[in-house]
Parts: C-alpha cells; structure tokens; sequence
C-alpha cells in the first residue's frame, strides 16, 4: 500500500504521521512545491519511527510526481488553509486552480489511485475533481463528515459527562459553518439516544458548537486545525486499504440519493478497497430533511463560483 499526502503543512504532516503511525501502509510519499520542506518533514517524521513503533517508510519530495507513481490513495491537502474570520468558501479562487493541477498530475502516474479531497471548499473541490478527472465516483471522496462526526462526539461527550468511547453520532452535508446537518436525533449514548440525557436546548448548543468547531479552532490557532483533520483522514485511508468496509459520512458524488443530483455533499459511505463501497441511506427526519436541502443549496451557491 503506498500512499501519495500532496501538502507538506500541517494538514499534510499530520495525514502522513498518523498513518504512518497505524502502521498498514509500505510507504507515504509527501509531496510540496515548497523546495526542500517535504523532505524535512519527511526526515522529522522518519526519527521518530524507531521511538513510535512503525516501519512505514515516509518520503518527501519537492514537487516531483514521477515519484508518486503507483499509489494507491493520493490525498490531496494542497491550498491556502482559513484564516481567523475567513470562511471555507472565500479560499475556492486560489484553491480550485490547485487542485485541479494536482489531481491531473497524480493521476498521470498513478492512473488507478483513489482520491480524498481535504482542500477547502471541501465539498466544491470534491466536485470539481469529479468534473474534471473523469474518474468514477467511487474513486473521489471528499473528507469533511468524518472530523465534523469526531467534533459532534467530543461536544456530545462534553455535555453528557461521558467518555467519549460510550458516544456515537454523525454529522452530514456540506462541511461549511452553515451547512453541516448533525443528527442529533441519531446520537446515542451505549445506544441509548442521547435526547434521554440531554435537553433540547443543551443539544441545540452541542450542534451549534460542532458546526463552529472548525471557526473555533481557527480563531484560537491563527490559521486551520491540522491534529484532528489528520487523523479523520488517516482512518478513511485505514479503511479503504484494510478493506473495512466501515461506514463513515464523507462527501461523495449523489445521482439521485437523498433527493440530490449532480452535487457532492456529506452522506453516509462503507470505505472498502474500491473507495465507495456503497451509499447509505437513513431515514431523516423531517426538520434534518429540510436542513440536508438548505445545505445542499449553499453548496451549489459555491459550486456555481467555479470555471470548469
């Protein structure tokens, strides 16, 4: 298994160390433009393998794509992460021309390679990948639902006082402050829904917090959060090359699920060796209906920003 990470900046050096961490893939090649910064996060990360326990073989490389030949999963974090008080959606100018050159390039070399879109505007980029590259639509997954799932878990576990090992929950749509759907009427706690424990207004507050979780990390950090985005990623790639088959809500390509066509927008997935194993669907209720719609709305507002 070798995997391609295209951004050697947080995002990118996370997605790479906790791989390599997990200890599945032969090789996580790094890739940047910036010269030499690849290869010194590579060097850093590779020094710490002997006190960490891997044999995972962690390259870096100043954008030279001949040596990404051959992956299996490319992730693609390449961009200008958010500002304090920028949103996701004001980066799709600079960011749609990136990713658009990154996706060709890998898949120059590396033709059957399964793609995840970290790139903000998440959702629009996954969208722009899949109409330019031609690929499948099992092949091209956008993460968003997997860090704003474990964001919804750690408020809910905040607000119930609970481990957060006992909580479960999931957050669809688009992955923007405004458009995630988290599905609070779905959390539970050991299976016990979590409505039992929480009152309305307190579980209003724990989806209002994990929308702006993100924003929130951004204004206290000065720029993006990278430790949890790396390790939503690193399990989507556990699960694609372990074939797992684990269901995880990622933004994938709908040609008429959820009553939506022709857009790419968070949904609940199985991640097995083919990328997409399946779409699932779930019953919403009617409020989360209207939410998903809305959502999807705001998504297709940033699309319609896009040159293709």
């Amino acid at each position: 298994m070798k995997v391609t990470v295209v951004g050697a900046g947080a995002v990118g050096a996370s997605c790479a160390e906790y791989i390599a961490i997990k200890n599945f893939a032969s090789e996580v090649v790094v890739l940047d433009i910036k010269e030499g910064f690849a290869e010194g996060k590579a060097m850093d990360l590779m020094q710490t393998a002997s006190l960490n326990g891997f044999d995972t073989k962690i390259t870096g490389i100043t954008n030279d794509y001949s040596k990404t030949a051959g992956s299996d999963v490319a992730i693609i974090t390449s961009g200008i992460p958010r500002k304090p008080g920028m949103t996701r959606e004001e980066l799709i100018g600079i960011n749609a021309g990136i990713v658009k050159t990154v996706s060709s390039n890998l898949l120059e070399h590396s033709p059957n390679v399964i793609l995840i879109v970290v790139s903000n505007p998440m959702d629009t980029m996954t969208y722009l990948v899949h109409k330019t590259t031609g690929l499948p639509k099992n092949r091209i997954i956008g993460m968003g639902g997997a860090l704003d799932s474990a964001r919804f878990k750690y408020r809910l576990a905040e607000a119930l006082e609970a481990p957060i090992s006992d909580v479960d929950g999931m957050v669809i749509g688009g992955h923007s402050d405004t458009g995630m759907v988290p599905l609070t009427a779905h959390a539970t706690r050991n299976s016990i829904k979590v409505s039992e424990f929480l009152s309305e207004e307190r579980l209003a507050q724990v989806s209002e917090d994990t929308k702006v979780g993100g924003a929130t990390l951004t204004k206290l950090l000065g720029t993006s959060a990278w430790y949890a985005p790396g390790a939503a990623v690193s399990s989507m790639v556990q699960a694609i090359a372990c074939d797992q088959k684990k269901m995880f809500p990622c933004s994938a390509f709908l040609e008429g699920e959820y009553g939506l066509n022709d857009i790419c927008i968070g949904v609940p997935v199985l991640l097995g060796k083919n990328g997409i194993e399946k779409i699932v669907k779930i019953d919403l209720a009617e409020a989360e209906e209207a939410k998903m719609k809305e959502s999807a709305e705001g998504v297709r507002k940033t699309n319609s920003l896009l040159t293709l």
